[in-house]
């Protein structure tokens, strides 16, 4: 390969996919400094590439686990919006096929909203299902967060067709006749709760979206209903809307009687 250009090399190394490709032993004894630099940068793109694999591999071992043990359909289960001060609490629940490999699936809060906007829909059409529960603020109030979390997780469990025989849950307990297993960080732990984070999250952000149109002065696009400086100072100066929760403290201070 060492009549090959720089230019030429370099579209050569963008088409390795393996650490182990002899290409890149071949290259090593290449005088060009331009060269060395493009193959050390192909050898970190690899390197990083394996790393994301074996992390995603990792974040299988749950679910193979029960796949292994005769169980066919698994559910991962996460929510978005517990600590906002607006707007729903929403649950995704999704059962992932044996041959999912989007490996950039991830706890959602890793990821950046592009991100996050983009693999949605990729795990939409790769999943064997997906359910959405949502739990507004007026529910919030009546039966406080915690009950109102399990709700919303319960609504996404029973969307699922089929039922899954096992759900994988971020450390709560879904009131449904389903066995479970309550991981602590489960969203980085099981890719099927990875992936219900990332639905469950860009759903509701889309949902803030929306709302935002209506109430423009709490910049609802930023915050997604949580309590940062300019949407306290627009509480102070509007009071609540119709979609915040008037039992969380913050929002009862502002709250104009």
């Amino acid at each position: 390969m060492t009549k090959l250009t720089i230019k030429e090399i370099k579209q050569v190394l963008a088409e390795i996919e393996d650490l182990t490709d002899p290409q890149l032993a071949e290259l090593k004894s290449d005088p060009r400094k331009g060269v060395q630099t493009a193959r050390h940068v192909t050898i970190n793109r690899l390197q990083k590439r394996a790393e994301a694999l074996a992390e995603f591999e990792h974040r299988f071992r749950y679910e193979r686990s029960f796949w292994h043990h005769g169980l066919q359909y698994v559910a991962g289960v996460d929510e978005v919006g517990r600590g906002p001060l607006a707007g729903p609490v929403v649950s995704a629940a999704v059962i992932l096929p044996h041959d999912f490999d989007l490996i950039a699936v991830n706890d959602s809060k890793q990821l950046t909203p592009a991100i996050r906007a983009e693999l949605a829909p990729k795990i939409r059409a790769e999943a064997l299902s997906i359910g959405i529960g949502l739990v507004d603020n007026h529910g919030i109030d009546e039966l406080n967060i915690y009950q109102a979390t399990r709700v919303a997780m319960k609504q996404a469990v029973e969307a699922l067709d089929p039922q899954p025989e096992e759900i994988i849950v971020d450390a709560m307990q879904i009131p449904v006749p389903i066995r479970q297993t309550r991981l602590i960080k489960g969203d980085a732990k099981s890719i099927s709760v990875s992936a219900a984070s990332i639905v469950a999250k860009v759903y509701r952000d889309h949902l803030m979206d929306e709302y935002a149109k209506r109430y423009p002065e709490y910049d609802f696009p930023h915050n997604a209903g949580y309590g940062t400086a300019k949407h306290l100072a627009a509480l102070k100066a509007y009071g609540p809307t119709p979609i915040h929760r008037m039992t969380f403290a913050p929002v009862k201070k502002f709250s104009k009687k």
